[in-house]
C-alpha cells in the first residue's frame, strides 16, 4: 500500500519533542483560513473531528486528518510533513519552537493510484 501522508526525519525529532511535552498528538491539514494550507499539530482530541473530516493516515503513530472538501483537491497528491524554521500563525504546537510544519506534495503516478492506503471519514469527537 502507498502511504498517503508521509513524514520526514527533521519532523520526526520535532514530532517525538512535542510528544515527550504534550502527550498523544494528532494533525489536521489546515484548510487556509489563518495559516495557508499548513498541517496543524494539536494534543488528540483538542480538535474536534467529524463526519466532514477524512483520516489519510498516521505519522509517529498521529492521526491526520483533512476536510472531506480539501481532500478532493488533494487526493491525487501524497503529503510529506516536514518542518522550516519561521513562526506560522497558527495554534499549532510547534510554533513556541520557531519553526513550523510544512506540506509538500506530489502527485501519485498511474500504479500508485491503484496502490493507495485506504481512508475513511472521520467521527464526531467530544473534548
Amino acid at each position: 500500500m502507498i502511504k498517503r501522508v508521509t513524514v520526514t526525519k527533521s519532523a520526526i525529532a520535532v514530532i517525538d519533542t512535542l510528544k515527550k511535552e504534550h502527550g498523544e498528538l494528532m494533525f489536521h491539514q489546515s484548510g487556509g483560513c489563518c495559516d495557508g494550507s499548513s498541517p496543524m499539530c494539536f494534543e488528540k482530541g483538542e480538535l474536534m473531528i467529524n463526519e466532514t473530516d477524512v483520516w489519510l493516515g498516521e505519522i509517529c503513530d498521529c492521526d491526520f486528518y483533512m476536510s472531506s472538501d480539501q481532500f478532493e483537491y488533494w487526493k491525487h497528491t501524497q503529503l510529506t510533513v516536514d518542518v522550516v524554521k519561521g513562526r506560522g500563525a497558527s495554534f499549532s504546537l510547534e510554533i513556541p519552537l520557531g519553526i513550523r510544519f510544512v506540506i509538500k506534495s506530489r502527485i501519485y503516478n498511474k500504479n500508485e493510484m491503484t496502490q493507495l492506503s485506504p481512508t475513511h471519514k472521520g467521527e464526531i469527537t467530544s473534548i
